[in-house]
């Protein structure tokens, strides 16, 4: 194939991660958006990342942020890219709450900054670009399931309502502009990468904490929410493949099947030969102020469209994240015993 360009905002998030790699199998030139930090963590692109200077380097990172619009003009302008995918968010549902505000303008108006700025480079430029915007299976909220793309939203946290605004913001820059915006309501999808504060990762992490003795105790909310739960590497596809269509449209990518976070504790703890009801305790802390307590997608559009289907199923998922976390686990408890005999 002619080599492409693709410019991914998040791209040391998980789903980030995941989508270099796959356009680097592709033959893309990626480039990667990372905000300015004291600490750019990069862990999760440690496997392709490399310096910048080699000869033949196909992933190169640009400083922007989505709060800031000058900042996405100057990359734009500068990394000229054929395909723009908006994985950047504040996208943590329970900090959405504390961090009201930042969430509605980075997670928010953060795709709008991102969609003006597409809009303006392709007309000074003359050149088409393709937008793929990451929306959340959060923005259907209080809809009952299964929720498909007709499903009126309902959402119940500050960043469901900021989802929302950017999936509106991008279906009209898409029908005002004619541009080739695609959005991908994705329901939730997780992995080894997945931050340690969601509670899948969280689950797993403090299960294999707990097999090799480093903890005692975790601590959740709600129990009984049920989620429709995949892989974030099959995902990552579904993106590609919305923009490879000849006309931008909104698919919701989900495996159609839904667990509850019980569930959840019953595979990741049974694998270690755990009871997780002798460890976990709830805590009024992790709790929502308006919950969600039911979401399961239906991603008929999307198989039918362009044939995407989840290859990694909810016990695969378990068993993958599973076993990272407790080699992690044995990792750390090796280090403890090294710095305690020194």
């Amino acid at each position: 194939m002619t080599e492409k360009r693709a410019l991914i905002t998040g791209i040391t998030g998980q789903d980030g991660s995941y989508l270099a790699e796959f356009l680097l199998a592709k033959g893309y030139e990626v480039y990667g958006m990372v905000r300015r930090s004291s600490s750019v963590t990069k862990n999760r692109i440690d496997g392709i990342y490399r310096d910048p200077h080699l000869t033949n380097t196909r992933l190169l990172l640009e400083y922007g942020d989505l709060a800031d619009g000058l900042s996405l003009r100057r990359v734009l302008s500068k990394v000229q890219p054929d395909e723009i995918y908006n994985l950047a968010a504040q996208s943590h549902v329970r900090i959405s709450f504390d961090q009201v505000e930042y969430t509605a303008d980075v997670t928010g108006t953060g795709a709008l900054r991102l969609l003006e700025a597409m809009r303006d480079y392709g007309e000074s430029t003359g050149k088409t670009v393709r937008f793929y915007q990451a929306s959340s299976s959060e923005m259907f909220g209080a809809a009952p399931p299964p929720q498909s793309e007709t499903t009126p939203f309902h959402p119940r946290s500050p960043y469901g309502v900021a989802k929302v605004a950017a999936f509106w913001n991008t279906v009209n820059y898409r029908e005002a502009y004619g541009l080739h915006c695609s959005n991908g309501i994705l329901f939730n999808h997780e992995s080894e990468r997945r931050g340690e504060n969601f509670v899948t990762r969280k689950i797993t992490r403090a299960a294999g904490r707990i097999k090799v003795g480093l903890q005692d105790k975790l601590m959740l909310g709600n129990l009984d929410a049920k989620r429709d739960w995949g892989h974030a590497r099959d995902y990552v596809e579904a993106m590609w493949l919305m923009l490879q269509q000849e006309q931008p449209d909104d698919y919701v990518v989900a495996t159609g099947e839904a667990h509850s976070i019980r569930e959840f504790l019953d595979e990741v703890f049974g694998l270690l030969d755990l009871d997780w009801h002798q460890y976990v305790q709830t805590d009024p802390y992790y709790f929502r102020a308006a919950e969600v307590d039911f979401l399961m997608g239906d991603s008929s559009k999307a198989r039918e469209k362009f044939g995407w289907k989840p290859r990694i199923d909810f016990c695969e998922l378990a068993r993958l994240m599973t076993e990272h976390d407790l080699d992690l686990a044995h990792r750390e408890a090796h280090a403890a015993q090294f710095k305690a005999s020194k």
